[in-house]
């Protein structure tokens, strides 16, 4: 294994929960064992990915009820393909090249799998800023 394989494993978050079994379908796998630790490791700078989109369309996310901010979520990675290609790209430079190769199989549905879970992270991201916890 080379130094930039060993280097990228080792800052991954463990994720208990991203099993992956013998019957798991290969794109399961990727997801759990790939995607999900990258995610996580990268939360940080995807949120500030997406407040840095949103300040540059006139901050309108931030006047929004919290379900119009949930669709504009969805809307700003569904539809504008340079940002979402922005954030794959956060994700996809953390894979190893043997990762690589793996996606590049099925990279359609992978990307599918991928921006999915990161609206998802961007979501629980703002409802934990909607709903600050009580001191």
């Amino acid at each position: 294994m080379d130094r930039r394989t060993k280097d990228l494993l080792s800052v991954r978050p463990e994720i208990p929960s991203a099993l992956v079994y013998d019957s798991s379908s290969n794109d399961e796998r990727f997801q759990n064992a790939t995607l999900r630790p990258i995610i996580k490791l990268q939360n940080g700078l995807l949120v500030e990915a997406f407040k840095n989109y949103a300040n540059k369309h006139k901050g309108v996310f931030y006047t929004l009820t919290l379900e119009k901010k949930m669709r504009y979520i969805e809307n700003a990675i569904q539809k504008d393909i340079k940002f979402r290609n922005s954030l794959k790209g956060m994700i996809i430079g953390q894979f190893t090249v043997e990762e690589y190769l793996i996606y590049i199989e099925n990279s359609s549905a992978l990307n599918k799998r991928m921006m999915n879970m990161v609206i998802e992270s961007l979501k629980d991201n703002v409802q934990l800023l909607e709903n600050p916890a009580v001191a």
